[in-house]
């Protein structure tokens, strides 16, 4: 146990140490080494004891991290005036995936009512996490609640808009390093004496994991990164049910040449433990949240190889400033009021340069729909995909 971080309660360590001894069983069938997108996969999303499907908090100030709904409703403020330009060229759903608290369903509700929204989908694996999107928007906009479905599996077609927050970074993701003899997949094994988790690697022998990290990583000895299979077929998936309308994908990454920058020769993987970051990927499995930037590159291409539209790819911030959100800030009221102090603040976490502006990143896509959006207008950076 790490001294600096708060000790789980008892009843999260039991939970825990179950998820553990499942992972390690899964390791003993599969000969002593399951890749790391697997055991990652386990760690979030086995029933019942997973991160993401588990029992405990995650969000908030009480949980691992803060997303950008939750710093403020204007963020989700200035995402309705984009869905409201688009709604009504599609079929009028709004389909959100990784809702988190559903905390920007409640924001977007009554702001898109009036153009046009028929119904909104909400796809969420974790029934903890739906129920409390249910209270909160039942207690938010209990008027607006009838609108709002729940769904466990993808439908057989999208006609609307698909929005996802923070969903792409929480899959799980390949770990590869370049070594003396040439690729390698990094895995999980047991250690011999004490059956703790280590990392273990093995020649990279998957044909399309081989070809993706060949044109990403640079054959630097100990090179050490991600690769996203499971984002890309994410994406290529909604591209392919994706009849009639747009997708508005908001993440931290980078594009390819960021992300696989020589100088980042260890990757973007790590750990949120209330609050605090974590570089062992194997600290409390089921209580820490496991996360990788995600490429924007590849996003890019798993869109349009699906044959839809590249909209935009920006930064957050200029996403939000196109779309007015100090405009939204001036009409919280006097600038030394306490809404408007409290909303500023979180008006820099969301757009300043060293908090999420820069990092995060908005890629849209669209088929059958307008291709100028407003929030694009200024700052587009397509060419660096």
């Amino acid at each position: 146990m790490n001294p600096t971080l708060p000790e789980p309660p008892a009843d999260a360590q039991s939970a825990s140490l179950i998820l553990q001894n499942l992972i390690r069983n899964e390791i003993d069938k599969y000969d002593g080494w399951i890749p790391f997108s697997r055991f990652m996969e386990l760690a979030l999303y086995a029933p019942v004891y997973g991160y993401y499907t588990g029992g405990s908090h995650k969000i908030g100030a009480a949980g691992d991290f803060i997303t950008a709904p939750a710093l403020s409703p204007l963020f989700g403020q200035s995402l309705a005036k984009q869905i409201n330009d688009l709604l009504p060229q599609t079929a009028g759903t709004v389909y959100e995936f990784g809702a988190g608290t559903g905390e920007l369903a409640a924001t977007l509700l009554p702001q898109l009512v009036n153009g046009g929204l028929q119904h909104y989908c909400i796809i969420e694996v974790s029934p903890e996490l739906a129920e409390r999107q249910r209270q909160r928007i039942r207690q938010s906009v209990p008027e607006w609640a009838d609108k709002v479905i729940h769904l466990t599996e993808l439908p057989d077609t999208f006609d609307g808009i698909i929005i996802g927050n923070e969903v792409l970074d929480a899959m799980p993701c390949e770990v590869v390093r370049y070594g003396e003899n040439g690729f390698e997949q990094a895995g999980v094994s047991l250690n011999i004496s004490d059956r703790h988790f280590e990392w273990g690697y093995r020649p990279l022998a998957d044909s399309a994991l081989l070809t993706t990290a060949a044109a990403y990583l640079p054959p630097l000895p100990g090179y050490t990164s991600e690769l996203h299979p499971a984002q890309h077929a994410f994406v290529r998936t909604l591209a392919g049910k994706l009849v009639r309308g747009a997708i508005i994908l908001i993440d931290y990454g980078f594009d390819a040449a960021q992300y696989y920058h020589p100088q980042r020769n260890q990757g973007t993987l790590i750990g949120h433990y209330r609050h605090h970051t974590v570089h062992d990927p194997f600290f409390y499995p089921g209580l820490t949240d496991l996360t990788a930037h995600v490429n924007f590159t590849d996003i890019a291409q798993a869109g349009t190889d699906g044959g839809l539209d590249l909209i935009g790819y920006a930064t957050q911030a200029n996403f939000l400033l196109n779309l007015g959100i100090t405009d939204l800030l001036e009409a919280c009221g006097a600038s030394d009021s306490t809404t408007y102090l409290r909303e500023a603040a979180a008006l820099h976490k969301l757009i300043g340069q060293h908090e999420m502006g820069e990092l995060f990143k908005v890629i849209a896509f669209g088929r059958g729909v307008e291709v100028d959006w407003q929030g694009f207008t200024y700052g587009d950076i397509c060419h660096k995909l």
